[in-house]
């Protein structure tokens, strides 16, 4: 029960007022969620690598606070503040990803972290929902007044992204930020023309990883072959679900996790189908589900062009995510490494998405609209 009345004009009171309370709710649930499922699966893998039972439980609780810090300072600013942090954040990460490429450990053939002590960084996951911003501040931009190049400097910065992803290599969630941005494009106003273009070079770029990234061939290859081989995670996974069954076997009480080497990543959606069963997973599927859709309902009454293709941007790349987690357990889709939000354990992931929704919160807020671009 709250203690904010409507006069309450205290900051506090007024983001209490103004913040979309659902969607809040809906986040709350997937970080609780994500906790207790670290909670069932991470202690097996722990064991598994000769570490402490509660390595990775500690180490996820420890980021839990400082993620639901970061949702909740981010969503007090107005949009022109999250837009000025945003920018600021996009340009850190540039130059941290460069410093990956330089100096980071390579980890199975890819530099994508820094090591700072015992934390391990990630930039990357930080530069997808800032280059959202950006991205939206300069289609923006483009629409406000035509002295700006605002598509040209969007397209600049696109294919500077994309080439430092690809030098890690990390495809995937290359895939991701080009699928995000051309959203973000097309709801700006991109003509049909350049549509088509974006499209045949979009599946030209994905016909180049299959033949240049021997990795994405092989993960390809094993999709559509699955008799091939190579398919052990997978293959553990579908296990897990059906013998999880609607109800699943009880929390606790599952095998998979003690023999999948990421059942506390990304295919921790299949320890949750065996210990909980399908129809918690459905759960897990709607609450996802409603952050999304329940942010575009919302972007419908938004004025701001800016917020509309910001928030838009960042909805869908939290889904995006969702769903391709979702879907390699499920074996929908090729394998990738690719966490589900706030479910899978991750402290670059966690605190990332804490600051993509934290972004998110701000844009929706019912004042939103009234701020400047």
């Amino acid at each position: 029960m709250t203690t904010f009345t409507r006069l309450d004009r205290s900051v506090v009171g007024r983001w209490w007022w103004t913040v979309d309370r659902w969607t809040l709710l809906a986040v709350a649930l997937l970080i609780a969620l994500g906790g207790m499922m670290v909670l069932a699966a991470s202690p097996a893998v722990a064991t598994r690598l000769g570490l402490e039972n509660f390595h990775f439980v500690k180490r996820q609780f420890l980021y839990l606070p400082l993620a639901l810090a970061i949702i909740f300072s981010i969503s007090l600013m107005p949009p022109i503040w999250v837009r000025r942090m945003a920018v600021i954040v996009f340009a850190g990460c540039i130059l941290l990803t460069i410093a990956t490429l330089l100096i980071g450990p390579e980890v199975k053939g890819a530099r994508r972290w820094l090591q700072f002590g015992s934390f391990t960084l990630q930039p990357t996951e930080f530069l997808k929902p800032a280059f959202a911003v950006v991205a939206a501040w300069m289609f923006a931009q483009q629409r406000r007044s035509d002295e700006i190049p605002g598509n040209l400097i969007s397209i600049l910065l696109f294919a500077l992204v994309v080439g430092l992803l690809l030098a890690q290599p990390d495809v995937g969630m290359t895939l991701v930020v080009s699928a995000v941005w051309f959203a973000q494009f097309f709801l700006a106003g991109l003509p049909i023309m350049w549509v088509v273009m974006f499209l045949v070079v979009g599946i030209a770029s994905a016909a180049g990883a299959y033949i240049l990234f021997p990795h994405v061939a092989s993960r390809v290859d094993r999709f559509l072959d699955p008799s091939g081989g190579g398919n052990y995670q997978i293959e553990r996974a579908m296990e897990a679900f059906q013998t999880g069954g609607f109800f699943g076997v009880g929390p606790g009480d599952g095998s998979v996790k003690r023999v999948l080497p990421d059942a506390h990543t990304d295919f921790i959606f299949a320890v949750v189908g065996e210990e909980f069963g399908v129809l918690f997973c459905l759960i897990v599927v709607a609450l996802f589900t409603f952050v999304v859709l329940r942010g575009f309902s919302r972007l419908l009454e938004e004025k701001n062009f800016f917020v509309v293709l910001a928030a838009a941007g960042l909805l869908t790349q939290f889904g995006l995510q969702a769903v391709i987690n979702i879907g390699v357990n499920l074996r929908l889709m090729p394998t990738k490494g690719m966490t589900l939000p706030f479910i899978s354990y991750g402290g670059s992931s966690m605190l990332a998405l804490a600051f993509l929704m934290g972004m998110l919160l701000a844009f929706s807020r019912r004042r939103a609209g009234t701020g400047e671009m």
